[in-house]
């Protein structure tokens, strides 16, 4: 990667419906030589993907936590099966330390978290943090 590759990806982290036109615009090139950029730093993974965030009104009335549980044997294989069923698991990571995974979950109640706890603590021992605000939500940058 060379910094033509570089601004162009910092052009679309800003707006990644950015017009091809406009990129090549704002980096000196012509719309194929950056389409061409684009193509490669896709085909290299270096691009993963193009994603949608979502706000919707009264998200903020979400109740979101981060959940860390300790699984064992079949139990953990067993989590990582129900994991993927459970839409209000937005993330899920694998850590060290007194817990094996930590989920992000966004839940549209109280009883909601609180089912979803259950469900997690047949399969393990939870430690839950109900999230209050987000003062930072910083994304890779280059």
């Amino acid at each position: 990667m060379d910094e033509l590759d570089n601004k162009i990806i910092r052009l679309l982290m800003r707006n990644a419906r950015m017009p091809v036109k406009e990129i090549a615009q704002q980096v000196n090139l012509t719309s194929p030589a950056v389409s061409s950029r684009i193509h490669r730093l896709e085909q290299e993974g270096v691009i993963g993907g193009y994603t949608v965030l979502l706000h919707q009104p009264g998200e903020a009335a979400r109740v979101q936590a981060l959940i860390s549980i300790q699984t064992t044997g079949a139990a953990r294989e067993d989590f990582l099966r129900m994991i993927p069923d459970e839409p209000q698991i937005l993330q899920c990571y694998r850590v060290t330390g007194s817990y094996n995974f930590i989920v992000k979950v966004s839940c549209a109640s109280i009883d909601e978290l609180e089912h979803l706890l259950t469900r997690m603590q047949k399969l393990g021992n939870t430690n839950t943090q109900i999230i209050l605000a987000t003062p930072l939500d910083r994304r890779l940058t280059l």
